[in-house]
């Protein structure tokens, strides 16, 4: 922070640290967000017994959610930019954690496929109006820590999410009560976050004026410069023809095949290849993607320490994305070479903790859009990536069905992460589209 004074030379007190209060509560609700994604998983074997759910009926409930999720992510980017993301986010939490209440209280199949396709689309705002709030609360060189913080929810919540569900089916009385009381914990954090995230630096009664003033003046100089190099206007046009928003989208989208298929995935292939029944999956689970969480923020501390130091975005980006792409590439190769359980925790562990730097592709939107449009191009990436949501699992299962083996699939990833390596290097983002320079 004394380089933070250094740059106010008529603020004299030390300024306070609000906007990452913020960031931190924006973890808090992803990190709630995937655990209400993943309480019907767990519940599913309970919930299906009880409501007589044949396997085919199964798997449309399971991939109902992204229906709506992705559906919802471009008109969410948009809402953001219309609206104050503070209000859209925090809206969007009250939103799911009451439809998550009233999945507690289903009887059929269509009712639960309804409740899943709405809780997508009430989930959908978060990560738009996240990247959002990047731009209006973070310097260019906070962004990198602030887009981990806010997507290391995802590891974190999938982690913890096993154990915190079982906990509630034991404490609740079973599946209902488990879903029930994921809702209302929703709405709890959704209340708390009110409390931190609404208002902007300008408006915010906790804020001193030397914090107010640091981020007025970083904002100010990034989008004066670029407002200096752009046309009266930047249309969608521009965009789609600009070559850094097909590489965002195609880099994320590369990212979240490999998640969302270790995510799905990676519990079956654990149980089949290396045996391990529902306690060890689950103590399994924790540990591989608790190493995507700390993985992730290391991930962003490493690239504003680096940017601080003088680093060139370009250099910094493209190199820690670089090596995320190539390391889980790496691990997974290494993964079809080993049939010790030891080893392969250690390597899908390994493979989570670098591919969780891609997090900080949560600073791209920011990077590279004209301000009036951050939420929206958010909402395009993140569109991109839950594509991959939805098709990874099912053509996934689809290879070891046809196959009998992991190896196809494992093989997929280590594409996909070479992929994210090379369309990230490909992304200028020193350049917001539309700039002429």
């Amino acid at each position: 922070m004394d380089s933070v004074k250094q740059d106010l030379p008529f603020v004299t007190s030390k300024p306070t640290n609000v906007r990452w209060q913020v960031f931190l509560m924006l973890l808090a609700l992803v990190t709630i967000n995937y655990v209400d994604r993943a309480v019907l998983s767990i519940a599913m074997p309970a919930i299906s017994k009880d409501l007589h759910f044949d396997p085919a009926v199964v798997g449309v409930i399971l991939s109902s959610f992204f229906w709506g999720y992705a559906l919802m992510q471009i008109p969410s980017g948009w809402l953001a930019d219309r609206f104050r993301p503070d209000k859209v986010v925090v809206g969007a939490a009250f939103a799911w954690g009451f439809v998550q209440t009233l999945t507690g209280f289903v009887s059929t199949s269509k009712a639960l496929i309804f409740l899943r396709v709405l809780l997508g689309i009430t989930e959908a705002p978060v990560y738009p109006g996240g990247a959002k709030l990047q731009s209006v609360w973070l310097s260019s060189k906070e962004r990198g820590r602030g887009a981990t913080i806010l997507d290391s929810g995802a590891p974190l919540g999938t982690a913890i999410g096993g154990p915190v569900i079982v906990a509630f089916m034991a404490w609740f009385g079973g599946w209902r009560g488990a879903l029930i009381g994921a809702g209302l914990l929703t709405l709890v954090v959704a209340w708390l976050a009110w409390r931190v995230i609404k208002g902007t630096p300008a408006t915010n009664k906790r804020m001193n004026e030397a914090e107010r003033e640091y981020i007025r003046q970083a904002l100010e100089e990034e989008y004066e410069a670029h407002k200096k190099q752009a046309g009266a206007s930047v249309s969608a046009k521009a965009y789609l023809k600009a070559r850094n928003f097909w590489c965002m989208c195609l880099g994320w989208f590369s990212f979240n095949t490999v998640f969302y298929g270790l995510m799905t995935w990676g519990p079956s292939y654990l149980a089949k290849t290396q045996n391990l029944d529902i306690k060890s999956l689950g103590f399994s689970t924790l540990v591989i993607f608790g190493c995507g969480f700390v993985g992730e923020i290391i991930g962003g501390w490493i690239a504003d320490k680096w940017r601080e130091k003088g680093g060139n975005f370009n250099t910094v980006m493209r190199t820690m994305l670089a090596i995320a792409g190539i390391m889980t590439s790496l691990s997974i190769f290494l993964l079809t070479k080993t049939s010790s359980l030891t080893a392969a925790i250690s390597l899908l562990s390994m493979a989570l903790f670098f591919l969780r730097w891609a997090g900080l592709y949560w600073s791209v939107p920011a990077a590279i859009s004209q301000r009036e449009h951050v939420g929206t191009v958010g909402g395009c990436m993140n569109f991109s990536g839950n594509i991959a949501g939805i098709t990874t699992p099912i053509y996934v299962g689809l290879i070891v069905s046809a196959t009998g083996s992991y190896f196809l699939a494992l093989m997929v990833f280590v594409a996909a992460g070479l992929l994210l390596a090379t369309a990230s290097s490909l992304i200028n983002y020193n350049k917001k589209i539309g700039s002429v320079n």
